[in-house]
């Protein structure tokens, strides 16, 4: 098979979550640890083959693309900024940091955390990337600004990446470029819409294509119907023939199904079949290799790490996409491991001592703000070799606090420390280090009538209690929070320390759930915010990431 022109995006989808059911996991023998399915999440028989899950965190709706043999991949990362990222492989494996496809989405009360607004779940939603005639193509769309946003540039690991924007936000769309010059997006949820665009992408072309593609796709599953309404296009074209992939389920069981439609033309009409029923393990689209090597791209809902990316082979027969190895995704894959490791996270986490030497970034690509960051509420040069927070602002809680940085959490577990100054702190004022998301914890330093105390706090239950707290005599502490995912249940461990070497756990382990509106796995989170009188300033010295349990000293 020839690939003649290739798309997607994934769409975000609240139902498949609110009704999917969390599987427990079973024990693994040996050093490879069970994802919650009970599968290996390692690759026993061939420890040099690549092995899924291909990125064991929170990088979900990927849309991949191929530019010589080189490969792009963009993800959805909602409420965070910059948004939009694009991340880079040579091998389909080991993904590193690119570029993002925007510094802020926008500029309202919601994306800035003002005025008791939030974008936590919303922001931008699945991406389409896209490369035609030498530029490459982001979109997405909100329901933040209520429209469709696409960023182009030359080159993405340099910029810039120009915006285009319009109205209507199409949801769950893909921009498609067809062989004869005419450009569509398809989108839509249960009924999926083909429409036609102007040229220069600056809106929906005026009398152009508009029409209904596939009234249902999840007639597909006969009378078994009412479940997630199929969504998440992607199409592609290969050797004269368009394919539509989608999620669905069906109505008795909330399990996401990839389906796949196709057509001699671009506007139908379509026929369909279900092409994966594996785990949940769904949404997604396909990529070739120079070699001609056939893959799908999807992820799986992996409980409160995120939604996880894996990569199946496809053969192809009578002109469809068979996908797996007799139905199933397989854990192990015919690629070499690279540097892959256990969780394939290295290009996307990284520590970070905040030194920066002369046209060195301001941060590391790994960093991405909790909402709109305030620019004027941060530094790295107020205090050579730390990251300064201050607060210009009053607020309740860590959810409304503006200039949260945060890194992704990883599986099986992952451990995050910093050492604070809390010398500049004000009365009502709280600092420190999270597990980052609706039902957060922290460890971290609280300021009450002119006394400073180390405390460890939760919201498991959605109400934050402070259920530790330990008198702070000097200026500076280390604090360290272990998140582990595997086996169940999912726990986030709070520890201090006054030398970095020796560590004091603090508090208990806090559950960690997977929770809307956050619609995201757990993040590790530096903060700063004020209850009672803005002003008040605190140092990071240091933030460094690692494999959790295995480096506890």
């Amino acid at each position: 098979m020839r690939l003649v022109s290739f798309l997607h995006p994934v769409a975000l989808c609240w139902a498949v979550l609110t009704g999917a059911t969390a599987l427990a996991a079973e024990p693994s023998s040996g050093a490879n640890p069970a994802l919650r399915d009970g599968s290996s999440a390692l690759a026993p028989a061939q420890p040099n083959r690549a092995h899924n899950p291909l990125i064991w965190a929170d990088v979900p709706d990927i849309a991949i693309i191929r530019v010589g043999k080189t490969y792009y991949m963009s993800s959805t990362t909602m409420h965070m900024s910059p948004g939009l990222p694009i991340m880079k492989s040579t091998d389909l494996v080991n993904w590193r940091m690119a570029s993002y496809a925007y510094e802020t989405l926008g500029d309202n009360d919601a994306l800035r955390l003002e005025n008791g607004k939030n974008a936590y779940g919303e922001g931008s939603w699945a991406s389409s990337l896209r490369y035609h005639n030498g530029v490459f193509h982001a979109s997405t769309f909100s329901a933040n600004t209520g429209r469709t946003h696409i960023y182009t540039t030359r080159e993405p690991e340099r910029g810039p990446w120009k915006e285009i924007s319009f109205e209507p936000s199409l949801g769950d769309h893909s921009l498609f470029f067809d062989d004869d010059g005419r450009v569509y997006m398809v989108y839509g949820g249960g009924r999926i819409m083909l429409t036609e665009m102007k040229p220069d992408l600056s809106g929906i072309k005026p009398g152009g294509v508009n029409k209904v593609i596939v009234e249902n796709v999840n007639g597909l599953f006969g009378a078994d119907q009412g479940g997630l309404k199929g969504e998440g296009s992607q199409l592609f074209k290969a050797n004269g023939r368009y394919y539509l992939f989608n999620i669905a389920s069906p109505g008795s069981r909330w399990a996401r199904t990839v389906t796949v439609h196709r057509a001699d033309a671009i506007d139908g009409p379509y026929e369909g079949r279900i092409a994966l029923d594996d785990r949940g393990i769904a949404q997604g689209g396909l990529i070739d290799t120079p070699e001609g090597k056939w893959y799908a791209y999807v992820f799986k809902d992996n409980a409160a790490v995120g939604r996880i990316p894996y990569l199946v082979p496809v053969a192809w027969k009578d002109g469809w996409p068979v996908l797996g190895e007799n139905g199933k995704v397989p854990m192990t894959l015919d690629i070499p491991a690279g540097a892959q490791g256990v969780s394939g996270v290295s290009g996307i986490v990284a520590s970070d001592e905040f030194d920066r030497q002369p046209g060195d970034p301001a941060l590391p690509l790994a960093w991405q703000w909790n909402h709109n960051p305030k620019p004027h509420d941060w530094s790295l040069t107020k205090r050579p070799g730390y990251l300064s927070l201050t607060t210009s602002r009053v607020v309740p809680t860590l959810l409304e606090a503006p200039n949260t940085l945060t890194q992704r959490t990883f599986g099986p577990s992952s451990s995050a420390t910093t050492r604070i100054d809390v010398s500049g702190m004000k009365d009502g004022d709280w600092a420190g280090l999270s597990a980052f998301q609706r039902q957060y914890g922290f460890v971290g330093v609280r300021m009450a009538n002119g006394v400073r105390s180390v405390v460890m706090v939760s919201a498991e239950t959605d109400k934050p209690e402070e259920l530790a707290s330990v008198p702070l005599s000097g200026n500076t502490v280390h604090l360290r929070v272990d998140c582990d995912f595997e086996p169940a249940p999912e726990l986030a461990r709070f520890s201090y320390s006054l030398d970095g070497k020796s560590w004091t756990p603090i508090g208990r382990p806090s559950r960690l759930k997977y929770t809307f509106p956050h619609f995201m796995g757990y993040r590790f989170g530096l903060f700063y915010y004020s209850t009672k009188t803005a002003g008040g300033r605190v140092d990071f010295d240091y933030y460094r990431v690692g494999q959790g349990a295995a480096d506890r000293r």
